[in-house]
């Protein structure tokens, strides 16, 4: 994954963990891709704004498409980023209690005001790699304060050939690329991840950037979590993910970068941003 050891200044990337929800996903590379006559919106600034950095990984402040101002704000991350360590497979937190900060960072990434969790609302390591802190204040405390609003989750599966943007609050540092494709399972260590997002080469991202919102370019929402890359070349091991696909076929990409679709995150979220497995829609993994 990309969260730096503690004490390693150059943060050699640590375990990966993982992306979508187990949700009917578009698998491999048989995604649609983007291309010059898809309709296009005006293309967003995308900066550090509403991104937040943390002890060891980065984060972003989110919103869902229904959230509403007075609804507590969530800041987002991946699973294995949490306080107590990498979540188990098959291991699902739900609603733990946590007092955890997060520095938030205005558009040229200064550090502007300390946020704090009230709880982990939801993390695993299991189908995706995922972390959901629910804080003290409310997105309409936030911008009232800071004048930072939250990134939204693109509630729609992210489409091969999007240019993204993978913003790093721990490192201050914006990665450009594209989406390359789909990896059908994405296997690192004692976790699967399912239908995760490779980016072309140009995010070479690096220990501390697990946890970075990946944002379309075009829209300025969320489509994926980063968190993890092939190292080493070595073959599904901690830090060196492999793609199998629907056949068992493992590919190797070193130096290839990923990160976990969010799409899945919407419908497992309700009314006051609390999360709801037992939505419809919600395919999240359940305790």
């Amino acid at each position: 994954m990309n969260k730096p050891l503690v004490g390693v200044l150059l943060a050699l990337a640590l375990l990966g963990a993982g992306a979508a929800p187990a949700i009917a996903a578009t698998t491999a590379d048989t995604a649609p891709a983007a291309t010059s006559t898809d309709p296009q919106v005006s293309v967003k600034a995308v900066d550090f704004a509403g991104t937040v950095s943390l002890s060891n990984c980065s984060g972003s402040v989110v919103r869902m498409p229904a959230s509403e101002p007075d609804d507590p704000a969530l800041v987002l991350s991946n699973g294995h980023c949490i306080e107590s360590g990498f979540p188990s497979a098959g291991e699902v937190i739900v609603d733990q209690p946590s007092s955890r900060s997060f520095g938030l960072l205005n558009s040229a990434g200064s550090r502007v005001a300390t946020l704090r969790a009230s709880k982990i609302a939801y993390a695993t390591m299991t189908d995706t790699d995922i972390s959901l802190y629910q804080l003290t204040r409310t997105y309409a405390q936030i911008e009232g304060s800071y004048g930072i609003k939250a990134l939204e989750i693109n509630a729609a599966h992210p489409v091969r050939g999007t240019a993204i943007k993978v913003v790093s609050g721990y490192w201050k540092r914006i990665y450009s690329c594209s989406i390359d494709g789909f990896a059908y399972r994405l296997k690192e260590g004692e976790w699967t991840w399912k239908d995760s997002v490779r980016y072309t080469s140009s995010c070479n991202t690096i220990g501390g950037t697990s946890g970075s919102p990946v944002i379309d370019n075009a829209t300025g929402k969320v489509v994926a979590v980063n968190n993890t890359g092939n190292e080493d070349g070595r073959r599904c091991t901690d830090n060196n993910p492999c793609e199998v696909d629907e056949n068992g076929t493992v590919t190797v990409r070193q130096g290839i970068n990923y990160g976990q679709e969010t799409y899945g995150i919407v419908p497992c979220v309700g009314l006051d941003n609390k999360i709801d497995l037992g939505r419809a829609g919600c395919a999240l993994p359940k305790p």
